[in-house]
């Protein structure tokens, strides 16, 4: 599995945050923020914050109004809401759907990778980026 993440975390550069929070205190605010202190991309999709600016660039409020690649999704949505994204999830441009740690959902993860994502869940992009030692990812 540690190759796996490995390759993930090293060739995406560009993630999306889908429940991506402004709050420095919650984990949608500073995993995001550590990814991109670590060279990564970071483009936050929220609603409820659509057009505010986050880490330089403007928050959208669906992965659908993304007009541009993106090589990961990172998931900070309780695991009883994913069915309702999994249509968006399944649609993107992401080649990976990453559920955050203590994001669990069988169902929708089955449903992505049948439909040819890569899923990874319950695990911190955060706490495996540091875990492996990786540095800033290689451009897309």
């Amino acid at each position: 599995m540690d190759a796996t993440l490995r390759d993930i975390l090293a060739t995406s550069p560009t993630v999306a945050v889908l429940g991506i929070h402004d709050q420095p205190s919650r984990p949608a605010s500073y995993v995001p923020a550590y990814l991109h202190a670590h060279g990564y991309r970071v483009l936050g999709v929220n609603p409820v914050l659509s057009g505010a600016v986050l880490f330089g660039e403007p928050v959208r409020a669906s992965l659908g109004e993304i007009d541009e690649p993106y090589d990961l999704v990172d998931v900070f949505r309780r695991a009883e809401l994913l069915p309702a994204h999994q249509d968006e999830l399944a649609a993107c441009p992401a080649r990976v759907i990453w559920f955050q740690l203590g994001i669990v959902n069988d169902q929708v993860a089955e449903r992505l990778r049948a439909r040819g994502k890569v899923v990874v869940q319950d695990r911190c992009t955060l706490a495996e980026h540091r875990r492996l030692g990786l540095g800033p990812p290689k451009p897309g």
